[in-house]
């Protein structure tokens, strides 16, 4: 694969002790950033098409070790330089600031800081297409832990085991992953292992030449083919039944693929993306995951975060959905009550933020004034799921359906989603929601 051209890095020289909020947010937004203590020996090195910013830290560099930064940054006069300086009552007056194109008084306006790093760099190509990071918004510690080290997994050309409850946004996470790395014009294909019956899963990863199979008229290119020099992405990889998994792992070991009904091999190039809500390790111990396949594809690793677990970005994504949902639709809402925003706060979202969109988006159409009460988001005021009596009655429907479905396939999982029109991802959830143990039924 014709490898993408190098379009540099961006680096903040911070001349000085960074925070370690500071330093989240920066790499977080794509900036590497390298601290130099003006008390030690340091040189500024750059390559053609790096952006490089000097960040001068007035807030704990005395006049000595200013004016050692003063000789430094002027061997680099091409810099760009900004300024921390300590809070208003602490007011600056010293020659090097007139070199800042700007000041940021204590505490520090990090998302404005931003935006200017981001303006600096716009002359330059860059090396992230910006708005790719913002379909994974969140500002909590643990959101800006997942973005920077998403960026630090895009460029290497490795397998990544994406790991996370279902709904944290592992596919979202996966196309971020595709777009930032070299490959990012490339093709992009996803799949689902657990939607897709066992009997016509190698066919759709890997092909299948005419009459390999009753209805195979013609010969058909797989989703490793049409994603050559791209990306393939493996959703709920834990259900790939085994025969596929060994055919997965030829391709990781040997850059090779059988089309269903052939035995000749086909180079294919591709970045593999797998996705996983599912103990894999514990698959592996029981015997349903091949644990050669396992220590393949868990090269890289990105964890993507539970909803509960996200300080503070409730309000944030409840809002960015109703707006966005407002620029579509004619609604009357426009904002939530402060009874809702609480119960969203208090809520455990085991659906993570695609229950999160779904519920805001479902009460923007049902409520009746501007602001979205708790009820509108059928959640009480201490964040419970609201009508408790007909939840309980809608499990126990829900229950009794997958019964049904499982007598009338046979237990055969395959057969009871589609009986369901549900993929066997849904299958397996409802089954362990419900305490039904498939071994004991059949």
């Amino acid at each position: 694969m014709a490898a993408a051209p190098d379009t540099g890095k961006r680096c903040v020289i911070w001349f000085g002790n960074p925070g370690a909020r500071e330093k989240v947010m920066l790499a977080a937004d794509g900036w590497q950033v390298r601290a130099v203590l003006p008390q030690q020996p340091a040189e500024i090195g750059m390559r053609d098409g790096d952006v490089v910013v000097g960040l001068i830290d007035f807030r704990t560099s005395s006049d000595s070790e200013l004016e050692r930064i003063g000789r430094l940054t002027a061997e680099h006069r091409h810099m760009p330089l900004f300024a921390l300086t300590p809070a208003d009552d602490g007011h600056v007056l010293h020659p090097l600031l007139s070199s800042c194109q700007r000041q940021f008084p204590h505490p520090p306006d990090l998302k404005d800081l931003l935006r200017q790093l981001q303006l600096v760099g716009a002359d330059s190509p860059a090396p992230v297409v910006d708005d790719v990071m913002a379909t994974l918004l969140g500002e909590s510690d643990v959101m800006l832990a997942m973005r920077a080290t998403l960026r630090k997994l895009a460029p290497v050309d490795l397998p990544v085991l994406i790991t996370g409850e279902t709904g944290t946004g592992k596919e979202v996470a996966a196309h971020a992953l595709h777009r930032l790395s070299p490959r990012g014009s490339r093709p992009f294909q996803a799949v689902n292992c657990g939607a897709i019956p066992s009997t016509l899963l190698q066919s759709e990863l890997f092909g299948h030449e005419r009459g390999a199979f009753t209805g195979a008229t013609s010969r058909r290119q797989g989703l490793f083919e049409t994603a050559h020099t791209g990306t393939v992405f493996l959703d709920e990889i834990g259900d790939l039944p085994l025969d596929a998994q060994t055919s997965l792992l030829r391709v990781l070991q040997e850059g090779t693929i059988e089309r269903v009904g052939s035995n000749q091999p086909i180079t294919v190039d591709v970045r593999i993306l797998a996705a996983t809500h599912v103990d894999l390790e514990r698959a592996v111990e029981e015997g349903r995951f091949r644990r050669d396949l396992y220590y393949r594809l868990n090269v890289l690793r990105l964890s993507m975060p539970p909803l509960r677990h996200r300080q503070g970005d409730i309000d944030l994504l409840s809002r960015h959905f109703l707006n966005s949902f407002r620029t579509r639709h004619r609604i009357r809402a426009r904002g939530y009550t402060t009874q809702a925003r609480q119960a969203m706060e208090r809520f455990d979202w085991p659906g993570n933020v695609r229950e999160l969109l779904n519920r805001v988006q479902r009460a923007a159409i049902t409520a009746d004034g501007e602001l979205i009460t708790s009820a509108d988001l059928e959640l009480a005021g201490d964040g419970t799921p609201d009508a408790a009596r007909l939840g309980n009655a809608r499990s126990h429907a829900e229950r009794e359906t997958l019964l049904s479905c499982l007598q009338q396939s046979r237990f055969n999982v395959s057969a009871c989603a589609r009986l369901m029109k549900v993929s066997r991802v849904t299958v397996y959830r409802l089954c362990r929601k419900h305490q039904l143990t498939l071994e004991t039924l059949r």
